[in-house]
């Protein structure tokens, strides 16, 4: 039952997921990652600093141990120096006295040398884990300034899918159908169509019918009365007549030429 659950459960997880994924802005997703880029690169640096702060502390240990360590040195050399000075002058007691004191000194020198011996080397492996911090620190740098940059080009990139998207969307609704009361390019294309192919079959209907060869004949038939009219119009006005009029006959002759005319007896 246990393992039942379990495998229902991961398998509602990865279900989930798969949801997430497709339904998740890209754009959101990228802010995401660059955001915890730069929260990692921030973290990096506080880490760095904190190793270089320790460097930085080892080295002013260090130097205050070497500062201490000459000082030991030049108050043993001193001390030695008094006491043989003590013993010349036959002062066996002070001699005693500053003797003891060098060997205190020495003593202490004999620590703080010790003291520095030591901090040299953590000094030393502070700086090579300063210097390396330093380094991950630059080339973090260097891959964030890269994701910026991709960052820059993956949101350009997506602006171009986001419109051919919105391109191909509007494409296709060219030829579907947007909703039921409203048609598509095609089904209204089809309607004008068949009211064209359907204007045109009635009328060769109506050409070739009785009622259209009367209609032929009698605006021919205008067309020649039109005619005649005009025809007669000019030649009452004496205009562009084609014909022209016999003369009358009349009860005189027509003298011939060089002639007389002759009288009945």
């Amino acid at each position: 039952m246990i393992n039942t659950l379990k495998k229902w459960w991961k398998y509602l997880t990865a279900k989930a997921d798969s949801e997430f994924e497709k339904n998740a802005d890209p754009k959101v997703q990228l802010e995401q990652a660059i955001r915890e880029s730069k929260e990692q690169h921030q973290r990096l640096k506080e880490q760095a600093a904190n190793v270089i702060a320790h460097q930085k502390q080892t080295e002013m240990r260090l130097d205050k141990a070497m500062v201490e360590m000459e000082k030991l040195t030049g108050n043993a050399r001193q001390a030695v120096m008094m006491a043989d000075e003590a013993m010349q002058r036959g002062d066996e007691t002070k001699a005693m006295e500053y003797t003891s004191a060098a060997e205190a000194f020495a003593g202490r020198l004999i620590a703080v040398e010790q003291e520095v011996e030591d901090l040299k080397a953590l000094h030393l492996q502070a700086t090579q884990s300063s210097d390396e911090a330093k380094r991950a620190v630059a080339q973090n740098s260097d891959r964030l300034q890269a994701k910026l940059s991709e960052r820059q080009k993956l949101l350009s990139q997506l602006d171009q899918a986001k419109m051919k998207e919105q391109m191909n969307d509007a494409m296709s609704s060219l030829g579907e159908t947007v909703g039921a009361d409203t048609p598509s390019l095609d089904q209204v294309r089809e309607k004008i169509e068949g009211r064209l192919a359907k204007a045109d079959a009635a009328s060769d209907l109506n050409s070739s019918s009785t009622e259209g060869r009367m209609a032929e004949i009698e605006a021919a038939m205008k067309g020649t009365e039109a005619k005649a009219r005009l025809e007669q119009l000019k030649s009452q006005l004496g205009v562009g007549s084609t014909e022209t009029a016999a003369p009358e006959a009349t009860g005189t002759t027509t003298p011939e030429a060089g002639g007389t005319t002759a009288t009945a007896g």
